[in-house]
């Protein structure tokens, strides 16, 4: 397995593994209160940094495991990350739109945050699962 595709891999289930930490630490806050008045900015600055942090150490931990293998990065490596990055970069934009339309609603900061959350795990998944996806059945 190349090393660009653990560190998908590593990507894909940081995102995950963050985002339902979030959803838990988030319900379990609610104590009888609506859900958009739920306190939520601690954790999710808290899982966001954690999920950067994991992504980090994970990419240094497979380049420092690899360096064996070799770190060589191909031209189907390249066309391979670009892809997955045009996958996961839709999804950026798709939460940014998402975001400025709740705004114009004036929808809660709650929910304007949330939709923004999910874009970025949504992004971090799908790109790290194209990128997957390319180095098992390659690109077209």
């Amino acid at each position: 397995m190349a090393v660009e595709e653990k560190r998908a891999w590593a990507l894909a289930v940081s995102a995950v593994v963050g985002c339902v930490v979030y959803v838990l630490l988030v319900l379990n806050r609610m104590d009888g209160r609506p859900l958009a008045e739920t306190p939520y900015v601690g954790a999710l600055l808290w899982t966001t940094a954690l999920g950067i942090v994991a992504g980090i150490v994970s990419g240094v931990w497979f380049g420092i495991a690899a360096r064996n293998d070799g770190l060589r990065v191909d031209e189907r490596d390249r066309e391979i990350g670009r892809f997955g990055d045009h996958v996961g970069q839709s999804f950026v934009v798709i939460g940014g739109i998402s975001a400025m339309v709740l705004a114009m609603f004036e929808v809660a900061h709650f929910w304007i945050a949330n939709v923004l959350y999910l874009c970025f795990v949504l992004s971090a998944l799908f790109g790290s699962m194209a990128k997957i996806a390319a180095y098992r059945r390659g690109l077209r």
